[in-house]
């Protein structure tokens, strides 16, 4: 599976979930992270918990895809979920105005808004 190919796969499994706001960033010529984030937002601690677990379980279950390291489940403000070449993070809404990664790591032509 490619990097843009598990990209898509996440970001249909966040909207399944309802995850508000889905976009992914390439990054592979702006940082040796990773090759993609992938940015979405949940309208609760509830619900950002929920769609990080659930994204972290479909993967597993259904494509033998674990995380390399998985951050903030608990406290359900932010989760970060670092599959190597793809890193997930899923904000509350004030913790995704306050960072606002979009605006951090997009050029313009790099942005991709998910729509199904």
């Amino acid at each position: 599976m490619t990097s843009l190919q598990k990209t898509q796969l996440i970001c249909k499994i966040l909207s399944s979930k309802k995850a508000k706001g889905i976009v992914y960033l390439a990054v592979e010529d702006k940082t040796s992270l990773c090759d993609y984030f992938v940015i979405c937002g949940g309208s609760s601690k509830t619900q950002v918990k929920a769609i990080a677990e659930n994204l972290e379980e479909k993967l597993e279950k259904e494509h033998q895809i674990t995380p390399r390291r998985a951050e903030g489940l608990r406290e359900g403000r932010w989760a970060v979920l670092d599959y190597a070449d793809v890193i997930v993070h899923v904000f509350g809404d004030e913790e995704r105005d306050f960072y606002n990664l979009e605006r951090l790591w997009e050029d313009g032509k790099n942005l991709v808004r998910y729509e199904d």
